[in-house]
């Protein structure tokens, strides 16, 4: 039943760098937002680290800070949404509610010896059949080990059931309803290396292999439930948290992706595309990942899902590194001005390369550089990657699927906003690109979730009927000339890989 009293719906989209609040209004607009960023942390190299309480602190602060915008009570608000980053992992005393050990983010790479070692021993096979995942550091399930590992005591006190432990939604779950509800939702639970996405439930023999104690892992239930409520104490009355997403399919949900086939690519730091499977779980032969992308009254819908490590940063990469730029806008205008018959690729490999290629020991590389090569010219290499990766992952998920290139992308983050990147992104796709009137679609995403759940947003058809496209960027120019360009590109990456 909907609170017919209530004019909000409140999205906690708890990022990497930031914890944010978003108030929704019943038209899915945005009326209300808090925002705070938080420390990083880098104890070695390849550690990333945050400090729970930190977490803690600014999504409660940005909660109050999006509510006292427009003088909103606990009354004014249907319910909470949480969206949050996902594979960063958590454990706390389930009597003190106190983390045991800063989170290790889902950057952090100090697990790799130990999926490598995983590996060695043939365990990968039988893992991605079960978790749709690959044995890689990047997941949270060998993180809880090394932090039971680490600290003293804690191996112990999990075994005898005295803590808890989970994503970041999980641990805001707990503050937030006093300590009374561990719980997770099935894509944050997809994500761990340790639950069965085709049983849906956690699998004893994963956790066995990871060494990680049933007994502490949250209960899994669908992205749109009945969490609990907040303590009164928190904002001055009870509210209820009837949604729960991974940042990722989160904002697939926001992009109502509600149908097979419907793709949605989030361009950030990094970029992560989403193709809708339906109620199958395509295992990939092209090493993308299949994961849960939403489950509703108790049925999950799959998804293929690439990760591109390198989108935004760049772009970063021009302004702040080689400095060819004063702010990313300004990449956009000076792709346009680069002379379009120089072949200058970026392989913008600063961190690895993710999916398809999943190679963690190459290192960037410029080709096609010439005495006319100028910022111009970076500038577009730089864009242009982003658009030739996005065309890997898709020739990777049609060859998974089986499907014929009619893809229309759906596209939100940062990078969305240049004009000439979205329309060369759907010169090298061959296929259509479709930005949103709201780019909030994380958010909103993890709103609809919870509005949905309590009545005050409809049901996925109808919420569908309500995306609105700001823009249409529809594939044009000489098809061959942009194929034999991302000929250029698939080249230049197989000069620059490593590890095959």
């Amino acid at each position: 039943m909907a609170d017919t009293s209530a004019g909000y719906v409140m999205a906690i989209d708890q990022g990497t760098t930031s914890s944010r609040a978003i108030l929704f209004d019943r038209n899915h607009q945005v009326v209300s937002v808090g925002q705070q960023e938080f420390t990083q942390h880098f104890p070695r190299s390849g550690w990333v680290e945050h400090e729970p309480e930190d977490i803690w602190e600014t999504t409660l602060a940005t909660c109050r800070t999006a509510m006292t915008n427009v003088g909103a009570s606990a009354a004014d608000i249907a319910a909470i949404g949480i969206t949050n980053q996902r594979e960063t992992a958590i454990i706390w005393d389930r009597k003190t509610g106190k983390a045991i050990h800063r989170a290790i983010v889902w950057q952090d790479r100090r697990t790799a010896d130990t999926c490598a070692a995983l590996k060695k021993a043939g365990h990968e096979k039988d893992v991605t059949a079960k978790t749709g995942l690959l044995l890689d550091p990047y997941f949270s399930g060998t993180k809880f080990a090394w932090i039971l590992d680490n600290v003293d005591g804690a191996r112990e006190a999990a075994t005898r059931g005295d803590l808890a432990y989970g994503t970041v939604d999980s641990f805001l779950l707990w503050r937030l309803t006093g300590g009374r509800v561990h719980a997770t939702d099935a894509t944050n639970a997809s994500r761990t290396l340790l639950y069965d996405i085709r049983e849906s439930r956690w699998r004893g023999s994963l956790a066995d292999l990871l060494r990680v104690p049933t007994a502490g892992l949250p209960a899994v239930m669908d992205c749109a439930a009945d969490f609990g409520e907040t303590d009164p104490e928190i904002f001055g009355g009870a509210i209820r948290i009837a949604g729960i997403a991974g940042d990722q399919q989160a904002a697939t949900v926001g992009q109502a992706c509600f149908e097979p086939g419907m793709m949605k690519s989030t361009y950030g730091t990094g970029c992560f595309a989403l193709l809708n499977t339906g109620h199958e779980a395509v295992s990939s032969a092209n090493r993308l990942l299949t994961t849960v992308a939403y489950q509703l009254e108790g049925k999950p819908t799959y998804a293929l899902e690439g990760s591109i490590f390198v989108a935004g940063a760049a772009v970063q990469w021009l302004r702040d590194g080689i400095r060819i730029i004063d702010d990313a806008a300004h990449s956009g205008v000076l792709a346009a001005e680069a002379d379009e018959a120089q072949r200058v690729y970026l392989v913008p490999a600063f961190v690895g390369l993710g999916a398809p290629y999943w190679d963690a020991e190459c290192r960037g590389a410029i080709f096609g550089l010439s005495r006319g090569t100028g910022r111009s010219e970076l500038a577009r290499a730089a864009l242009e990657s982003v658009c030739y990766q996005t065309r890997d992952l898709l020739e990777a998920m049609h060859g998974d699927m089986g499907a014929s290139r009619k893809t229309v992308l759906r596209v939100d983050g940062g990078m969305v906003a240049s004009d000439w990147t979205m329309q060369r992104l759907a010169d090298t796709l061959g296929a259509p690109v479709d930005r949103p009137k709201v780019l909030e679609t994380t958010a909103l995403g993890a709103a609809y979730l919870a509005g949905m759940q309590t009545g005050f947003y409809p049901d996925p058809d109808a919420f569908s009927k309500t995306w609105a496209l700001e823009r249409r960027f529809s594939p044009g120019g000489d098809k061959q000339q942009h194929d034999d360009m991302y000929a250029g590109w698939k080249d230049a990456v197989r000069r620059t890989l490593v590890s095959g």
